[in-house]
C-alpha cells in the first residue's frame, strides 16, 4: 500500500510549546515548595499526564497529590494557549498539504483538553481523522502505544504510516511502532543522537515536509 497516513506529534512539531510547559511547571514547582532540576523538562518530554504529575509530586517535591498537580498545570497551560497558540513555521500549511493526499492522525503527550484547544484555535481540528492523547492509552512515549492506537483507529497498518516527531521519546515511540520516521528536531531540546539516528529523514522545519520526504 505504501504511505497511507501521516501521524503528527503536537508539542515541538506543530507548536513551540516545550518552553511554555517548562516555564509553567517550573514556576508551579517553586510556588508549591518543590525543587526544579536542570534536566526536569527533558525528562518529562513524552511523559503522559499521570506520569509527569507524579514526577512533580514524587521526585520534585510538590506538596500536592498528582491529580491536583495535573489539574492545576493544565489550567495554567490552557490560559497560556487561550491568549496565544505558538504555531511553528509551516505547521498549518504542512497539515493542509498532507491532508490532500493522506489520512492524518495526531499522537500527542498533551492532555486531550489542551490538544483540542490548540487544534481548534489553529483551525486544524477538521484535518485530523484521529486525535489521541497518551493519557488515553496505557503508556506514554517512548512506548509505541499511542502510535499503534492511532494507526488502528485510522484503519491502516503502522508500516504504512509516516510519523513526524521531534523528541527522543517521541522518535523512539514511533520507531517502536514500526512507522516510517521523519525527525523535525527543536534546537532548544535536541533529541539524543541515537534517537535521531532512527529517523528515515531529518528536516529543519515543516516547510521541508514535502510529499517526497513523506514517501521516501
Amino acid at each position: 500500500m505504501g504511505n497511507a497516513a501521516v501521524v503528527f506529534d503536537m508539542d515541538g512539531v506543530l507548536i513551540d510549546s516545550e518552553p511554555i510547559w517548562e516555564q509553567v511547571r517550573n514556576e508551579y514547582v517553586i510556588l508549591k515548595g518543590g525543587r526544579w532540576q536542570p534536566d526536569s523538562q527533558k525528562k518529562m518530554m513524552g511523559m503522559n499526564t499521570v506520569e509527569w504529575s507524579s514526577y512533580l509530586a514524587d521526585d520534585l517535591g510538590v506538596a500536592e497529590p498528582p491529580e491536583k498537580v495535573a489539574a492545576d498545570v493544565i489550567d495554567l497551560m490552557a490560559d497560556k494557549y487561550a491568549h496565544h497558540v505558538p504555531l511553528l513555521p509551516g505547521a498549518v500549511e504542512a497539515v493542509q498539504r498532507c491532508a490532500g493526499s493522506w489520512k492524518l492522525g495526531l499522537a500527542s503527550s498533551s492532555p486531550a483538553t489542551l490538544i483540542d484547544l490548540v487544534l481548534a484555535k489553529a483551525g486544524l481540528l477538521d484535518y485530523f481523522g484521529v486525535v489521541l492523547s497518551t493519557e488515553e492509552v496505557g503508556r506514554g512515549k517512548p512506548a509505541p502505544d499511542v502510535y499503534l492506537t492511532v494507526a488502528q483507529r485510522l484503519g491502516v497498518e503502522p508500516k504504512d504510516c509516516t510519523a513526524v516527531e521531534d523528541s527522543t521519546n517521541g522518535l523512539t515511540s514511533a520507531h517502536n511502532a514500526g512507522m516510517r520516521l521523519i525527525a523535525a528536531p527543536r534546537p532548544e531540546f535536541p533529541p539524543h543522537p541515537d534517537a535521531l539516528a532512527l529517523a528515515d529523514a531529518v528536516i529543519g522545519d515543516l516547510h521541508e515536509l514535502t510529499p517526497e520526504v513523506i514517501t521516501g
